[in-house]
């Protein structure tokens, strides 16, 4: 072989080793990367035309450019465009609507363009296109309140009934200024709503709106005319005795997790009475803000009195502070009414209801909950034997349990609750026929009464 040759064959295989040598660098550069930017959108099927849409553009290799056209019909308009002079690998963009979109009643397209800044594709990068398709609705739901209790006593209950209509209808609730949310249920026709409603006895003041919203963003607001009833609760200031902390306080550290390994007994009683209660709390509020999401045509309740001849040895909403040696230490809320007859005396509540829990919840002990419907459920605590299971139907004037001193009681009784979705509310109310004729029972047919007319 001639030296032309084999000088031929070398410089072959050096543009060849070139070649396949830059060939493997943009294969494997991140400056080719062949990936197209990732477009997402806040996307549901409608849009209002008020709020900003959100655009999320991302490329590893960073975005160069982008553009978002809105298409009705035969018409563009660009409602955002951008190259980039500082490419960024993440775009977070609000696009606001136009100005002039009152002609716009049917719906749009969206179209996202973005290009990244990838050398790959002849320079010139990966682009990336996607169309969103939107139902235009601007307008907002028709809400309206049909009737409701004439008031509400701090600590107390009430009632409301109302219409919502809109065919693009997505959630309807009830907030109140504690930022409480009440789940209302579909009522005797359709489009109605009913709901209980509850204030705190721990807020001083209580304001009820009706919050509707639509697919597309739509909001109607209502607000429910409730007449508030002031009421003052007791506060108890107990003091702490050695006896009680080495007794009672000191068996029940033995029991919880959390006075585990601790040895000081005021720290034991802050423990178990700020802590333990708290996590029992959060059990029963948890439990007990659950609502049937099916219609229902009524919703009848007899009056609550779950203890033959109990007499109330302690009240609801008794405010308690504890002091030990003039040191105030710690304090709780009674968010319950108790009561006390025979030693172990039968428990019988007088409306029917599913058992939503039955097993020991610490500083309440045994503890049935029963759920009657329409978010309104009742608490049995310090039970020394229970009769029913979890997810049990019981009829009413059943005996579901016995009074004890099971958990944190001194005494045999019963700790009654009446909760209404998630919120402690005075049993002395369901307690009352003329209560319940007048704020619940009434306001429910006259409702009916005025829904059959329309």
């Amino acid at each position: 072989m001639s030296k032309k040759s084999n000088n031929t064959s070398l410089v072959l295989t050096i543009v060849l080793s070139v070649l396949f040598g830059a060939g493997i660098y943009i294969y494997f550069s991140s400056m080719f990367e062949r990936n197209a930017p990732t477009i997402v959108i806040d996307h549901s099927e409608y849009w209002n035309l008020k709020t900003s849409l959100n655009i999320k553009i991302d490329d590893e290799s960073g975005v160069k450019s982008y553009k978002v056209v809105m298409k009705n019909g035969d018409e563009e308009k660009v409602l955002q465009y951008e190259q980039l002079i500082d490419p960024k690998n993440s775009l977070a963009l609000e696009i606001k609507p136009p100005r002039s979109t009152y002609t716009i009643k049917s719906s749009v397209e969206i179209v996202v363009e973005a290009t990244d800044l990838s050398k790959w594709n002849f320079l010139k990068g990966n682009k990336a296109k996607k169309t969103f398709k939107y139902i235009i609705d601007k307008k907002r739901p028709q809400l309206n309140i049909v009737n409701n209790s004439y008031k509400i006593s701090r600590g107390g209950s009430a009632i409301v009934i109302f219409k919502v209509d809109d065919e693009n209808l997505q959630d309807i609730y009830i907030k109140s200024n504690n930022d409480k949310v009440f789940h209302p249920q579909p009522f005797y026709k359709e489009g109605y709503y009913i709901s209980l409603l509850a204030w705190p006895v721990v807020d001083k003041n209580f304001k009820a709106t009706v919050i509707a919203k639509d697919k597309a963003g739509n909001i109607a607001k209502a607000y429910i005319p409730l007449y508030l009833k002031q009421k003052n609760y007791k506060v108890s200031h107990m003091k702490l005795s050695d006896k009680f902390l080495k007794g009672k306080i000191a068996d029940l550290a033995e029991e919880f997790v959390e006075t585990q390994g601790v040895q000081d007994s005021i720290e034991q009683f802050k423990i178990i009475n700020e802590d333990v209660r708290a996590k029992n709390e959060e059990l029963i509020h948890d439990l007990t803000s659950k609502i049937n999401t099916k219609k229902i045509d009524n919703f009848n309740i007899n009056k609550m009195y779950p203890l033959k001849n109990g007499q109330v040895v302690a009240t609801f909403g008794d405010h308690r502070e504890y002091s030990y040696n003039g040191e105030n230490i710690s304090y709780s809320y009674h968010l319950g009414l108790d009561l006390a007859s025979n030693s172990m005396a039968s428990i019988k509540p007088q409306n029917g209801g599913e058992v939503v829990f039955s097993d020991y919840n610490g500083l309440y002990g045994n503890m049935p909950l029963i759920h009657h419907g329409l978010g309104l459920y009742t608490l049995y605590g310090h039970c020394s034997s229970v009769k029913v299971n979890t997810s049990d139907n019981v009829a009413k004037r059943e005996v579901i349990a016995n009074t004890g001193k099971s958990g944190y009681a001194m005494g045999d009784h019963l700790h009654f609750g009446v909760l209404v979705q998630g919120i402690e509310v005075r049993p002395q109310e369901w307690m009352d026929c003329q209560w319940i004729n007048l704020n619940i029972n009434k306001i429910i047919q006259e409702a009916k009464n005025i829904i059959d007319r329309n």
